[in-house]
């Protein structure tokens, strides 16, 4: 590897093979079960599973599930299918809750240690007592119990005999800590809720800062990594680590979480956007989380090129949402098979054409081994409105009066007339050039503009779903309650496109000609097909 790039985190990792520290690698994505995965996830898991694959180790999946209030095995099937849908393989599937007894035991033995005392003050209270950055605690009047008052009250609190909030157990570490996670912590509260894997067994549950040292170090992990925010926990991590008898235990590392612009990146509020109705659930095609992803049509080979394009730094910064749609357009221009569908039909005959024939279409000009497919030509095509203008601006050259385009694949055509049919709609009426299909005589007579088409009397009725970011785009500190786009969806129906989609199917990705590229939904059937909008053609990614 001495020739190769590697992150911050990599040459760590490296220093600790080199010193013998280590002779193998294990890592873990560590969720809690309380909502959907969302795309600053992704970044996590291309980090943990990126390391299982570089250094041949192994990355656990573990769930964070000490709070059974907001946990639910919806979300755990969830998380496992989003994980595999991204391309990752877990070794092992674990739960916090798998060492709910090992943990209680370790809570006994700092007690007798004499470094945890149960404690009678409130949350309130506690936060209260906590001091601030620049002041030092205060002492809760529980510290200085006795060890053999503690085992009691803790056995007592585990037997369910106090009312949750009254007793928690806190670690006796240093009120005049600098660091305020420091300064004697909660690590157990009386909480009465069932668990979605242990039920009512416990009515005492862990805190995240005790349970995470000790899953990890009973699991063998190497190298705990995490994102920003827990730098400052580092130091209980290690204490905890430290004092239940594992040193020199896992090393955690931490990253920069993920901030996309325009996006929301926490699961409250994605939670709170699902249920009060402002998406449709959490795999809405608007919603960032994976599976939004997923049914918008983002495919996960992008998604993972995205992570590793944005790369692994130490600060925090804001990444542009272009960038991802930017992968996602490069992967589907070499992949997406091309098909031609107007969105806004305008009705077009073609006066000097009898009969129909079928014409060769590639289907993907980036991939000559991809072929062609066949589309039906006749006198009567839709065209899209926007390709025609009777009073047109200047540089406008899609079809006009006394105009000439050139149809996709198809023949140049002359504007003769235009008017309203029998159902009051409006129809244009051209003439064909003869011979101007590619390669024949008149195929190189110049005209500015080429427009695409479809079949009048072979295409499909389709609904097209268009999409938007769920937020407005100026960030001036406002909620993002108030930054909600209420645009942000638009169904488009009476959308025409050619025979070829009626055989279409869930997940199948095409680019539209001259409109984007666009996903079969979940929910199309032959009888309402449904396309999803992934990505439009034009690329706003401005590198730096």
């Amino acid at each position: 590897m001495e020739n190769e790039s590697v992150n911050f985190i990599e040459s760590i990792i490296n220093e600790d093979l080199a010193n013998g520290k280590h002779s193998g690698i294990v890592t873990r994505f560590p969720p809690e079960p309380n909502g959907y995965l969302h795309v600053g996830h992704s970044k996590s898991l291309c980090i943990n599973f990126g390391i299982k694959e570089k250094y041949h180790g192994e990355c656990n999946l573990r769930y964070d599930d000490t709070n059974p209030t907001k946990e639910d095995i919806e979300y755990v099937d969830a998380i496992k299918r989003d994980i595999k849908w991204l391309g990752f393989e877990w070794d092992r599937e674990l739960y916090a809750s798998d060492y709910f007894e090992k943990m209680y035991e370790h809570a006994v033995e700092l007690i007798k240690d004499g470094k945890a005392f149960v404690c009678d003050m409130s949350a309130e209270e506690i936060s209260a007592s906590r001091g601030t950055l620049t002041e030092p605690g205060k002492e809760s009047p529980s510290r200085y119990r006795s060890i053999a008052e503690n085992l009691w009250l803790f056995e007592a609190m585990r037997d369910g005999n106090f009312a949750d909030g009254a007793k928690v157990l806190r670690a006796k570490i240093d009120m005049k800590s600098p660091n305020i996670n420091m300064r004697d912590p909660v690590i157990y509260r009386v909480l009465r809720a069932t668990h979605h894997r242990t039920g009512d067994k416990w009515c005492i549950y862990p805190m995240y800062d005790f349970a995470h040292p000790i899953s990890d170090a009973i699991e063998g992990i190497t190298h705990s990594i995490c994102t920003l925010e827990f730098e400052d926990h580092r130091p209980l991590y290690d204490w905890v680590k430290i004092n239940c008898g594992y040193n020199p235990g896992p090393r955690q590392i931490e990253f920069a979480r993920l901030n996309l612009t325009r996006t929301i990146m926490s699961k409250r509020y994605l939670k709170k956007l699902v249920e009060e109705g402002v998406v449709e659930g959490w795999d809405d095609p608007r919603m960032p989380t994976i599976s939004g992803m997923r049914e918008r049509g983002y495919p996960p080979a992008a998604i993972r090129d995205f992570c590793g394009r944005i790369g692994v730094a130490k600060s925090n910064s804001e990444v542009d949402a272009a960038l991802l749609e930017h992968c996602v357009r490069e992967y589907l221009n070499e992949r997406a098979l091309r098909a031609m569908v107007v969105k806004t039909p305008v009705k077009l005959i073609i006066d000097n054409y009898e009969g129909s024939e079928e014409l060769d279409i590639e289907n993907n000009p980036m991939n000559p081994e991809a072929g062609t497919h066949k589309i039906s030509f006749s006198n009567t095509i839709y065209i899209d409105s926007e390709d025609f203008n009777e009073n047109p601006p200047p540089k406008y050259f899609r079809l006009k009066p006394d105009g000439m385009v050139r149809l996709k694949g198809a023949y140049i055509i002359k504007y003769v007339s235009h008017g309203l049919d029998e159902k009051g709609g409006l129809e244009v009426h051209c003439t064909l050039l003869e011979d101007s299909k590619s390669g024949g005589a008149n195929a190189n007579i110049k005209v500015k503009g080429t427009i695409h088409w479809v079949d009048a009397k072979s295409a499909v009725d389709v609904t097209i779903n268009e999409f938007d970011y769920l937020l407005d785009d100026i960030n001036d500190g406002r909620d993002f309650s108030q930054r909600i786009n209420k645009n942000s969806k638009k169904v488009v129906t009476g959308a025409k496109a050619e025979a070829a989609l009626k055989d279409t199917k869930p997940y199948m990705h095409y680019q539209f000609m001259r409109c984007g590229y666009y996903m079969t939904a979940a929910s199309s059937t032959a009888d309402n097909i449904a396309f999803n909008m992934v990505v439009g053609l034009k690329d706003s990614y401005k590198p730096e």
